[in-house]
């Protein structure tokens, strides 16, 4: 087990650098650049000046370099124009004899954000707590809501109950977010029904949350994801329903009920597991559509202002987190397969 875990932490590190690598060569494309350095310097500036101004702010290094810099493995650049010093490490009013000489991601520095003007670990800590509570809430729901439909469609196969839930996990599945979004709003937070049970707005969810201002972003979220983990867990229990050590145990006449908790029901959640655990990096970068709808600034609010508004260092921030939460689901669920099932060897 030790082994396994080393080999696949070594490979999450090096999975890491390659995406956040092709990330940073993404955004810092030259067009990029002097986006940047237009709306930092002045939007009618010439191109001379551009090329001036990305040079003095550590933009004109090769890519590689300001790579390392960002992941704080290579010392930060450094400029001494006319006795005056400034540099990727050095802030504002500080001394340049006392700034360090590395200052990036695995420092803690993970930039400054040019259009929230704040720094970006603050930005990402706070919108991440704000939708880690839209995450939480998804999960409660639609985790048990999901596995006992597809358990109950499962237990017999081609029966009413089956083709009625199975049909109904279906048509969820296949209703985009930005569909079951809007007829929610429209249904039940608008005049135009009369309902007016919800809030068509999440913002208050922000400071405080609650049933009114809270449950139709959870419940679109949720409504996608119940009916994929449920076809896949109907799909799962169908086949362990008709294996052999079933219908023996059926032939000795053990209940229904006992041969499904007992000896069906374990083996029929491996592949669910799996799906569950995929959900984490799919609602983190999936709720964009949900947070922007519902105007519930968490984390993928956050990614379309920093996408939008070409906020490098944000952006490059919100993929490091998106990273590390993909590496460490699909590690969590590897790592449950030898406890749902002890056939299953790690090797």
């Amino acid at each position: 087990m030790l082994r396994f875990l080393l080999r696949r932490l070594a490979t999450m590190l090096l999975t890491a650098i390659c995406l956040t690598f092709v990330v940073f060569y993404l955004t810092n494309l030259p067009p990029n650049l002097e986006k940047i350095a237009k709306s930092e310097a002045g939007s009618r500036i010439l191109d001379a000046e551009v090329t001036s101004w990305l040079a003095k702010n550590g933009y004109g290094q090769p890519v590689f370099r300001r790579y390392g810099e960002w992941l704080g493995v290579v010392p930060g650049w450094r400029r001494d124009e006319a006795g005056l010093v400034t540099g990727r490490c050095i802030a504002r009013g500080s001394n340049p004899a006392a700034a360090p000489r590395f200052c990036g991601v695995m420092q803690g520095n993970w930039g400054f954000s040019n259009v929230f003007k704040e720094p970006v670990s603050r930005i990402i800590a706070t919108r991440l707590g704000l939708t880690g509570w839209l995450m939480l809430s998804v999960m409660l729901v639609m985790v048990p809501v999901s596995l006992i439909t597809g358990i109950l469609a499962g237990m017999r196969e081609g029966s009413r109950l089956d083709r009625g839930l199975s049909t109904v996990s279906i048509a969820t599945t296949a209703t985009p977010e930005y569909v079951s979004g809007v007829l929610f709003i429209t249904i039940f937070a608008s005049s135009v029904t009369g309902l007016k049970w919800f809030k068509g707005t999440a913002t208050s969810a922000m400071d405080d949350i609650t049933l009114e201002n809270f449950l139709l972003p959870v419940m679109t979220i949720a409504l996608y994801g119940i009916g994929y983990i449920a076809r896949m867990t109907r799909a799962s229990m169908t086949e362990v329903m008709t294996a052999q050590y079933i219908r023996t145990a059926r032939l000795k006449g053990v209940r229904f009920r006992d041969v499904v908790l007992r000896h069906a029901l374990r083996n029929a959640l491996i592949a669910p597991f799996t799906v569950v655990m995929l959900q984490f990096p799919w609602l983190l970068n999936g709720v964009v559509i949900v947070e922007t709808l519902f105007n519930y600034k968490g984390f993928g609010w956050t990614l379309v202002q920093a996408a939008g508004n070409n906020d490098i260092e944000l952006l490059l921030g919100c993929s490091v987190v998106a990273v590390v939460v993909v590496l460490i689901s699909q590690l969590i669920s590897d790592v449950g397969y030898a406890f749902l099932n002890p056939r299953i060897r790690i090797s």
